[in-house]
């Protein structure tokens, strides 16, 4: 059973935009808001005025001065005073949390067309700014002086998992430099150069270690960026074809550690259960998948969590090429958070906007061979708020 089924009307992506990632002095929040959303609305093929209402997923936790952007999507057009508009917050995992609500107002009934965004500005706060931010998204350190951050946090899930199954080094190395040669074909990715694996792999002068045992290249960036989708019950006179969500799956865990198995994100695998379940699919239907890897250890064990293998076995999915870009189930194409960036806010709007580009065979030297079906995951937290769409195309 798809989502059209089981609620008898379509979610379908008409229109989407997206910035380049990186630090974008020359932006602001509003300025890549506007460029993006009015972007997705050309895209769509519809004029602002059609909205009924706008969901912006942006996670800022005191890394800017404004802290309430709902309104700056009206920016865009005079069409869209009055128009209701609301920010979604659920850390890192904030447009996917934007995306669904979206799609929740589309079902409900409430709104025919719904345009969602997702942004971030980030490099102009110090590192002590936006690592305090980000560890307000942990129940254990939150407030607490950190010298390693939120990579601190995933080190110590690498840990656990070598204590387990061995040490996993050399892989976590291959699968950023399989990210980094794919983020040289993303237009917006904010690192895009081959660094190869045998640099990935090494600690040097030009990649220390940040938090033992993850590299610089085992950690994404700090970026700034953004992305909108518009979200509709029928398709528009858009340029370009539209790409229809067939599932979706929501799953939190429990916010103290103690409460959870650090090498076995379970609310994600249930995430993924929910949404594969409502769009009727299994992992071999798929095509692609772009995924949460703001470190190469939740990259690894994504592999588990969405079943690609079995727990303790994340590095064969990497062994036996299956998440390269010519493997049977491509992993990250778009170069992922690893590559592109995370402005963290913009990251699953991203996520989303990339995948329908492959699906409508616009993702120019990224685009795969005739892909039909993909899954976007993202999450908030160290595996506490997750998401996964099931996207499709027409």
């Amino acid at each position: 059973m798809s989502l059209k089924e089981q609620f008898g009307k379509d979610v379908l992506l008409t229109g989407w935009g997206h910035s380049r990632f990186g630090k974008l002095t020359d932006e602001t929040l509003e300025s890549l808001i506007v460029q993006v959303a009015t972007e997705a609305i050309s895209n769509a093929g519809i004029e602002p005025g059609q909205i009924d209402e706008v969901y912006l997923g942006q996670f800022n936790s005191g890394m800017m001065p404004l802290a309430f952007p709902s309104s700056l999507a009206l920016q865009i057009s005079e069409q869209l005073a009055n128009v209701p508009a609301t920010r979604v917050e659920n850390a890192c995992a904030s447009g996917s949390a934007a995306f669904q609500q979206g799609t929740k107002s589309l079902l409900a009934g409430t709104a025919k067309t719904v345009l969602v965004i997702g942004a971030e500005k980030m490099t102009h706060a110090g590192a002590d700014v936006v690592g305090a931010a980000l560890l307000g998204a942990d129940y254990d350190m939150a407030g607490q002086a950190s010298s390693t951050g939120f990579t601190g946090l995933f080190a110590d899930v690498a840990k656990h998992y070598e204590k387990r199954h061995g040490s996993v080094s050399d892989i976590l190395g291959t699968i950023a430099a399989k990210n980094h040669r794919n983020g040289v074909d993303n237009p917006y990715a904010q690192l895009r150069k081959d660094l190869g694996e045998e640099f990935c792999r090494t600690v040097s002068d030009k990649n220390p270690m940040v938090a033992d045992p993850l590299r610089r290249t085992d950690c994404s960036p700090v970026s700034d960026g953004a992305a909108a989708v518009v979200l509709s019950t029928s398709p528009a006179a858009a340029a370009t074809s539209p790409v229809r969500l067939s599932g979706f799956g929501q799953a939190n865990d429990f916010f103290p550690a103690e409460r959870r198995d650090p090498t076995a994100f379970n609310a994600t695998r249930v995430s993924w259960q929910r949404a594969l379940g409502m769009a009727g699919a299994t992992l071999e239907d798929l095509d692609f998948a772009e995924v949460h890897d703001c470190f190469t250890i939740a990259e690894l064990l994504m592999y588990e969590a969405m079943g690609l293998t079995e727990p303790g076995k994340g590095t064969r999915a990497v062994k036996e090429g299956w998440v390269f870009k010519d493997g049977k189930l491509p992993i990250n194409v778009s170069g992922g958070l690893k590559a592109k960036g995370h402005p963290v806010g913009a990251t699953g709007v991203s996520q989303h906007v990339l995948a329908a580009m492959q699906l409508t065979g616009t993702a120019g030297d990224m685009q795969l061979a005739g892909p039909r079906r993909a899954a976007v995951q993202n999450m908030g937290g160290v595996g506490i708020a997750n998401y996964v769409s099931v996207l499709e195309a027409l």
